[in-house]
């Protein structure tokens, strides 16, 4: 036997309902598109691509007393160039006032040079 419970799950939805339904539905599309955050740019660094005399000095005097010396750190604090990093470092092992500790194709390491 069917009961009256039963035969409300097949009965059709109100009309009311079906008109809410259909008005949500085409709400849908009219929703804000979202926006793309705006990426934070690195700002530029303009290092030198050649010495001045002050620069110049300045590794000369401060590079050999620090304990690790790479290109890039060089680069960084003396805001030069990569390529000028390395040609002021192979100056300053020519020198013998630093000595290389690794040397490989990307990046180089050297140390202050002591009497040992």
């Amino acid at each position: 036997a069917i009961t009256a419970g039963a035969l409300s799950q097949w009965q059709k939805a109100p009309k009311h309902a079906k008109e809410a339904k259909a008005k949500s539905a085409a709400a849908g599309g009219k929703a804000k598109k979202k926006k793309w955050s705006k990426a934070k740019t690195k700002e530029k660094v303009s290092n030198l691509v050649l010495f001045d005399k002050a620069t110049y000095e300045k590794m000369i005097k401060e590079v050999p007393t620090w304990k690790l010396i790479t290109p890039s750190i060089l680069a960084e604090r003396l805001r030069i160039n990569g390529s000028l990093a390395r040609q002021g470092l192979s100056e300053l092992q020519e020198k013998g006032l630093i000595r290389c500790v690794a040397h490989h194709t990307s990046q180089t390491i050297y140390t202050r040079a002591t009497n040992a």
